[in-house]
């Protein structure tokens, strides 16, 4: 399943700031139909799961920081939830 607009966009600002060695972005809005936050068109809740040289010696609340500050914009609109999976390699 391709991303939309939104899973587009968090993908390419965590390679920004992250240049991951692995990445996977995925859009689970589909499970959520008829939770709080949940919106029709989807793209409201997503999993992340990155391996990036940048979490080297970070703790898993310094990683998680990180991501969220990343993506600051989409969690304060757009994005309801984010299950974060976040690794050094």
């Amino acid at each position: 399943m391709s991303l939309g607009q939104v899973g587009q966009t968090i993908t390419q600002k965590l390679t920004d700031a992250f240049t991951p060695v692995e990445l996977d972005v995925i859009d689970e809005s589909h499970k959520h139909a008829g939770h709080s936050g949940a919106r029709p068109e989807g793209e409201t809740h997503f999993k992340v799961v990155i391996v990036a040289e940048a979490f080297n010696g970070a703790s898993l609340v310094e990683r998680h920081r990180a991501i969220n500050t990343a993506l600051a914009e989409e969690l304060a609109d757009r994005v309801h939830a984010l299950s974060i999976s976040a690794k050094a390699p």
